[in-house]
């Protein structure tokens, strides 16, 4: 077990995933990171996108954040999702109709705020289609 870490998803409505994997890598603000045991403890900001959870040298998992916190310790690295969602259950045509909504939202916005709002929703839904996009995990 030494040489995995404990990887544990949170949301705001429950803890989605705890195990131990070999590596799991992450959607950081400043790029994604990959953490393996033994890693140095940070604090990340999490970007909308994905994350990949590894087993040896393949992807077991595949798991969409609409952004969030990450810490990681030497044993541990653990995501605050603000969303998370299965890439597999992503509904391509569902968020492909949202991107359309959302970017009429924005033609329609009336304030910078409201158009900032819009923006951000907007951001997440097409990281969620890029998601989509480049499919599963090959087993």
């Amino acid at each position: 077990m030494a040489d995995k870490v404990e990887f544990e998803l949170v949301s705001p409505e429950k803890l989605l995933n705890a195990q131990p994997v070999d590596m799991v890598v992450v959607p950081g603000s400043e790029g994604d990171f990959g953490v393996l045991a033994g890693h140095a403890p940070m604090i990340s900001m999490v970007r909308p996108g994905v994350i990949d959870i590894y087993e040896g040298d393949r992807v077991v998992d595949r798991v969409f954040v609409a952004g969030g916190f990450a810490e990681v310790t030497g044993t541990r690295c653990t995501v605050l999702a603000e969303q998370a969602q299965p890439v597999a259950q992503i509904d391509r045509a569902g968020t492909e109709q949202e991107i359309a909504n959302l970017s009429e939202d924005l033609a329609d916005a009336k304030s910078d705020g409201e158009r900032a709002e819009v923006e951000a929703k907007l951001a997440v839904a097409r990281a969620r289609l890029d998601a989509v996009a480049a499919g599963a995990p090959a087993h």
